[in-house]
């Protein structure tokens, strides 16, 4: 009963008429650089960021998140119509749904990316209204030894579960670590790594590394790729509803990237991305049926099942934000920027201290999929007309606009130098196949992590052995190494690098 109480404070917020505006702007911007490739939601949330600084703070948090769900519907209209995924996580949508637009069943591969991803976001917030409130009295148990072990299991888990090299993986935690640490020491007030540059004594910001790395490495890759490349069915989106047989195969489907979306996005380092690649990698084994057309040749399976994931995922990744204070993946990461802005400490005290944000954000959910659904399927030759926007009239656009945006926050335009830095850097990962996303999580904990190292040894007087005394510490720390030793295991490690093929 407490739940739908909590539930009825919840929709109580979120259907107030400033709240139900931001829910929109942040879906329709959602699914707007969903749909434009190459402008992911970090970037975009990072753009965004201090524009939020006027807003109230649960408009502007219902705002963010509607744009980080809204652009995994988003990314299957591109990835459907034009082969290129307009969001990190519909890039294996792109290898099904694209060959069922070639076939003249655009329409049909739409509806299963549209109607899965709105079943599983719907299952993803009742997950996370059902299992908030006990995470977050477990999470009042926890003192700086937990906290510091947590983050420890959370790096680990973005190390093992990022896409790509995991030699690579802990090379992007350990540079993200290490840019965490630029700035001045909270003890000493003594600049560390500034290299007597004055801007840097204050650190760097994590919108600067976000945009740099995300937007403009995004943009420059983006711009390497000719746009004759691009070849969008605009003309063959007939029929949205799928036949019969497609709803006998699309939801069980659906029921199975749910499941297993729900549960990736909880884990540290999952998320949307993780839950999508993982979903394909498991209908692929699943036995085909008699007629049933092969994956990679326009199986509907093959985009409903990583759509409903990635948008579970996407639901789920809430989750550890909201009850230990702990960002799972790169988004989560500037949600936690966000709730600073706004004065709000990310944890447990969240909900006890301002339970009308907590309920109001998961109530939002449920309404920010019910108006995806209908911006998505009716109004699908709007967002077909922006395809065929050229990308050198796309591109300097975002570029000024990232500049303004940097620019605002500070004042400074040291930053604009920063994030063209960062933007460079961004396109070198690109070009060695590098996934940056550690790179912000290493970047977001490693000052966290830090400071709850040093309050653990200041109330322990220096014993290290209060990290393995504590229980709940040492259950930590020991599924840390648990996780790590099983990656490292031969079999294990070439199952990770098969989840992750693209082709």
């Amino acid at each position: 009963m407490e739940l739908f109480h909590n539930l009825a404070i919840g929709f109580g917020v979120a259907f107030t008429f400033t709240n139900l505006l931001y829910c929109l702007v942040g879906c329709i911007l959602g699914t707007l650089i969903g749909v434009l490739p190459g402008i992911g939601p970090v970037a975009t949330i990072a753009m965004l960021l201090p524009a939020t600084y006027a807003l109230p703070p649960v408009s502007a948090l219902i705002m963010l998140a509607g744009i980080y769900y809204g652009a995994q519907y988003g990314g299957s209209t591109t990835a459907i119509l034009v082969n290129l995924p307009g969001e990190s996580s519909s890039v294996v949508t792109c290898i099904d749904g694209y060959q069922m637009a070639r076939q003249g069943r655009a329409g049909p591969a739409l509806a299963a990316a549209g109607l899965g991803s709105f079943f599983a976001g719907c299952v993803g917030t009742l997950i996370l209204a059902a299992f908030a409130p006990p995470l977050t009295e477990l999470a009042f148990k926890f003192g700086p030894a937990e906290y510091f072990s947590l983050m420890v299991l959370g790096l680990i888990g973005a190390v093992v579960l990022a896409s790509g090299s995991l030699l690579k993986a802990v090379a992007m935690i350990v540079l993200g670590l290490l840019l965490g640490i630029v700035g001045t020491d909270v003890n000493s007030g003594v600049a560390r790594f500034s290299f007597d540059i004055p801007e840097l004594t204050d650190g760097i910001g994590f919108v600067v590394i976000a945009m740099g790395v995300f937007g403009y490495g995004e943009i420059i890759g983006n711009l390497s790729q000719p746009d004759e490349e691009r070849e969008v069915f605009t003309s063959e989106v007939k029929g949205l509803w799928p036949t019969k047989d497609d709803f006998k195969r699309m939801a069980p489907a659906v029921l199975r990237g749910t499941t297993l979306g729900s549960a990736l996005g909880i884990l540290p380092g999952g998320g949307a991305l993780l839950a999508s690649f993982a979903a394909y990698a498991l209908e692929k084994k699943i036995k085909m049926q008699a007629g049933e057309v092969p994956f990679g040749r326009g199986n509907i399976r093959g985009v409903a099942s990583p759509e409903s994931a990635n948008n579970a995922g996407a639901q789920t990744s809430f989750i550890p934000l909201l009850t230990l204070g702990i960002p799972p993946n790169a988004v989560m990461a500037l949600m936690v920027g966000a709730m600073t802005i706004h004065n709000i400490q990310p944890g447990p005290q969240v909900m006890t201290s301002n339970p009308e944000l907590f309920w109001g954000l998961i109530a939002s959910m449920w309404i920010g999929n019910a108006m995806l659904i209908i911006l998505n399927l009716p109004l699908i030759g709007m967002w077909i007309k922006l395809l065929t926007v050229p990308y050198k009239f796309l591109f300097p656009a975002i570029v000024l606009f990232c500049a303004i945006g940097v620019y605002s926050t500070n004042n400074n335009t040291f930053d604009i130098w920063m994030v063209a830095a960062f933007g460079f850097i961004g396109y070198l990962f690109i070009k060695l196949r590098t996934e940056p996303a550690p790179l912000l999580l290493g970047f977001i904990l490693g000052p966290m992590m830090e400071e709850n190292l040093r309050r653990a040894l200041l109330l322990s007087r220096g014993t290290w052995s209060v990290f393995v005394t504590r229980p709940l510490s040492a259950g930590l720390l020991v599924a840390a190494c648990l996780l790590l030793g099983i990656v490292l295991l031969p079999s294990i490690k070439a199952k990770r690098e098969e989840a992750f093929v693209e082709e």
